[in-house]
């Protein structure tokens, strides 16, 4: 397991962790000063969400790769299943920006059940096959995609995948070498079998997102804690994660409308270094 208390360079910001520009969140900076903050304080990394891209994407990552840094990712498709689901040409778009971005992973929250059905695994083989899809268009422009399986408090309306394994069987069903699996702490803490799920990823690992569980969570979506503030096991997390092979950047997202979102960026950004060389 990587030695992080000397050298954050594998340290990524997802600009969530900042209120990524929601009305009423964060300081609203925009992603040239982000970029400045975090190359100042050594960090390898940001990932971008599409809203705070528009039609400077090349722009935008060129100011990243100048800054000493990488575009790590770029979240997220449009959901592909359920009653919101996007129209190919607006999960095309999302690939195309990733492309113009530098990023060479975008994430797919998958979107909840289709109407009309029970369970899980219709909208399962549904996702598979919209995946397969798109996943050849990606590819011709250097994208790779990444499933996150989400809590399964978010059943339903965001999402019909619930742990790395089901992701990595979709995988498999959708068959194509540029799709894998995106970890998120806040979404798999709780999964006993996460460990040995991890060991048959075989390097589909994509991303592995940092936060931390509240003891008393107030909100599913909006009340994430920052590293260590929770009861998650992140050193026995990326261990396995580790383990499994990954050794790429490691993403900070916190989604705090209640506390970090309310603080000074800068703020957030320092607590974030140290609690990233101290307890993940």
């Amino acid at each position: 397991m990587r030695d992080f208390s000397n050298d954050h360079s594998a340290l990524a910001l997802n600009t969530a962790t900042l209120g990524h520009n929601l009305d009423g969140y964060g300081a609203g900076w925009p992603p040239e000063r982000v970029i400045d903050a975090c190359a100042e304080r050594g960090l390898g990394g940001i990932v971008f969400w599409r809203r705070e891209i528009g039609a400077r994407a090349a722009q935008i990552g060129d100011r990243v790769r100048a800054a000493g840094m990488r575009v790590a990712g770029l979240c997220r498709t449009p959901y592909l299943t359920g009653s919101e689901a996007g129209s190919d040409d607006e999960v095309k778009a999302g690939i195309d920006m990733a492309a113009a971005l530098g990023a060479p992973v975008l994430t797919i929250v998958t979107g909840g059940t289709d109407p009309g059905t029970k369970g899980i695994a219709d909208s399962q083989k549904r996702l598979a096959g919209r995946v397969a899809q798109v996943a050849e268009y990606a590819g011709a422009r250097g994208v790779s995609l990444a499933l996150e399986p989400l809590n399964p408090m978010f059943g339903g309306n965001r999402t019909c995948i619930f742990t790395v394994a089901d992701a990595l069987r979709i995988c498999d069903m959708a068959g194509a070498p540029n799709v894998g699996v995106a970890v998120d702490v806040y979404h798999v803490w709780w999964d006993s079998t996460l460990a040995d799920s991890l060991q048959g990823a075989g390097g589909r690992i994509m991303g592995y997102h940092l936060c931390d569980w509240l003891h008393d969570t107030g909100h599913m979506l909006l009340d994430r804690g920052m590293m260590g503030d929770g009861v998650a096991d992140l050193r026995a997390i990326r261990a396995a994660v580790e383990g499994a092979g990954y050794d790429g950047l490691c993403e900070v997202e916190v989604f705090s409308a209640g506390n970090w979102w309310k603080r000074d960026p800068n703020e957030v950004l320092d607590v974030m270094v140290q609690r990233f060389r101290t307890v993940c």
